[in-house]
């Protein structure tokens, strides 16, 4: 993934590091990625001012390596901390989607709206980020600690789409009915569990629990959502 080191402006003061990056995902579809170092998986999408898609995308994953290892394992283990803390306790991971978010809508490409995709902790932001910081939508893959983020789907209106495996040990059978009970309730979340996938599906360095439909089938979501809003729909699908 070819790109550039940015520097985004933290509410906190100073910057954090990221690093920029453009690909195609298909003719009608391009990324341009964000990525701070951060724990979890989470990815921002944005709505571009053409009719092309371009997003914007915030991998919440540890980048430890070089001149930033240091800054970077102790930002990781704040957003770490975070996320194992009570709900609305995560002040920290929510700055940072906050701050990136601020970021994103200075590129040229942007017309201010966005989703976010979050993997394993970074999933209960695809929640979070709509119902609190301004997001337009949020997917959330293999998810962890979902349950405890349940109770913020209350009120929310924006879409979300949650997809997990049905062999993911993130998503035990009480979590799995709990999600299938709001889903029922709320229009706007959808939910796809898909049989003996595992947690991790969408992570093509972990041999065991890499599964290349479920990851093509939550890509296409994601897309799918982020195409929607920008004739104010969200690319719903009925949830299965």
């Amino acid at each position: 993934m070819q790109g550039k080191n940015v520097r985004v402006r933290s509410s906190e003061g100073g910057e954090f590091d990221c690093y920029q990056s453009r690909l195609a995902a298909a003719q009608r579809f391009r990324r341009s990625c964000l990525h701070p170092p951060c724990t979890g998986s989470t990815r921002i999408y944005a709505r571009s001012r053409t009719n092309s898609l371009r997003t914007a995308t915030s991998p919440r994953r540890p980048i430890c390596s070089g001149a930033r290892s240091r800054a970077a394992c102790a930002r990781r283990r704040r957003h770490q901390a975070a996320l194992t803390a009570a709900p609305g306790e995560n002040q920290d991971g929510e700055a940072d989607l906050a701050d990136t978010l601020a970021g994103l809508r200075k590129l040229p490409q942007s017309n201010g709206r966005a989703a976010v995709i979050g993997f394993c902790y970074g999933g209960p932001y695809a929640i979070l980020a709509p119902k609190r910081l301004g997001y337009d939508a949020g997917i959330s893959c293999h998810g962890s600690q979902m349950l405890d983020y349940i109770r913020e789907l209350e009120g929310l209106a924006r879409p979300v789409c949650i997809i997990w495996g049905d062999a993911d040990h993130q998503a035990p059978a009480e979590v799995l009915d709990a999600y299938r009970g709001a889903a029922a309730r709320m229009k706007n979340l959808e939910l796809h569990i898909f049989p003996g996938v595992l947690h991790g599906y969408m992570m093509p360095d972990n041999a065991k629990a890499f599964d290349r439909k479920t990851r093509e089938f939550s890509m296409a979501r994601a897309l799918a959502i982020l195409e929607g809003l920008r004739g104010g729909e969200a690319g719903r699908r009925k949830a299965g």
